[in-house]
């Protein structure tokens, strides 16, 4: 099987404009650089800009798909720029596929496929479980449709009878 790594983009527009805070305190907001540096160096993207609008675009797209204990904790559990984006999110009526989830992720990445859109967000959410450990990880995933393991870096493997 042969792996071929996407090109990168040169513009990713951001999902919804998020507000950014007004005063940052450098020890609050410590946690952002480093979780943008990770999804950098993990999705091999060229510019530090360009990681963080796909990791603003991936996180608000999750945000709105985990409810109830698991988004208090995975909000707090990220850097406070992070968790806000994953708070603000109003829950959608029903959770999407994870096909469904990577496609929406694609309409708002300019010149974004299905392909360049699951690498996106594989390299955040792989980012985002290495952080948030596997408990609340697997903890989110029980909460998710299936198929959404492989987008958290794990195997999706299916219980036998």
């Amino acid at each position: 099987m042969t792996v071929t790594t996407p090109k990168p983009r040169s513009t990713v527009p951001a999902l919804t404009p998020s507000p950014r805070p007004r005063a940052r305190d450098a020890a609050e907001d410590a946690g952002w650089p480093q979780l943008t540096e990770a999804v950098r160096e993990a999705g091999r993207y060229p510019t530090r800009a360009e990681a963080e609008a796909v990791t603003r675009i991936v996180l608000t797209a999750l945000g709105s798909h985990v409810t109830g204990d698991e988004r208090v904790a995975l909000a707090q559990a990220l850097p406070r720029e992070a968790g806000r984006l994953i708070a603000s999110q109003i829950p959608a009526p029903h959770p999407l596929s994870a096909r469904e989830f990577v496609d929406t992720v694609a309409t708002h990445i300019d010149g974004s496929t299905p392909a360049t859109a699951r690498w996106d967000v594989s390299s955040v959410l792989n980012v985002l479980a290495n952080r948030i450990g596997q408990s609340l990880t697997t903890r989110l995933l029980a909460q998710l449709p299936p198929g959404y393991a492989l987008l958290f870096g794990r195997a999706d493997l299916a219980p036998t009878a």
